[in-house]
């Protein structure tokens, strides 16, 4: 048997204002998501009437709004933020589904844009996605 040697990737560095541009982006993901916890913790009467429009009952507020303040704090956190990403773009999903099921096609907007701003700020911080998805323009080699 003969040996395969495997060589490991170019180390890459990233520039400083890529890391700085991704958390930017990440703080509007941020900023919806507990805009929207807080509109459901305090049962913000248009908000109330917006989730019974869409066919949700109000009791379960409050614990949609954990669910989501759960996902955006794992989001936040660097060792997490993947796990963060994945669970904000399933509540995101959900919600997507939500308004098409009652034929309502401008609202998905929002949360689309929220999943895409969480992902983007993301990719942009944390090395380890670049693997999967390589962006020549936003790396160099050392």
């Amino acid at each position: 048997m003969s040996e395969v040697a495997m060589q490991s990737p170019a180390r890459i560095r990233t520039q400083p204002w890529i890391v700085w541009l991704g958390r930017a982006i990440s703080i509007a993901p941020l900023l919806i998501v507990v805009w929207s916890a807080h509109a459901k913790l305090t049962h913000d009467p248009w908000y109330v009437r917006e989730w019974g429009r869409i066919g949700w009952q109000e009791p379960a507020l409050p614990y949609i709004a954990m669910l989501q303040l759960i996902a955006i704090g794992l989001f936040v956190i660097p060792q997490t933020s993947v796990l963060g990403a994945v669970l904000l773009t399933g509540y995101m999903g959900g919600a997507i589904a939500s308004y098409v099921r009652i034929g309502e096609l401008t609202p998905p907007l929002v949360p689309l844009t929220t999943a895409l701003l969480a992902w983007g700020g993301i990719y942009l911080r944390d090395e380890r996605l670049w693997s999967l998805l390589p962006v020549r323009i936003l790396r160099r080699k050392r």
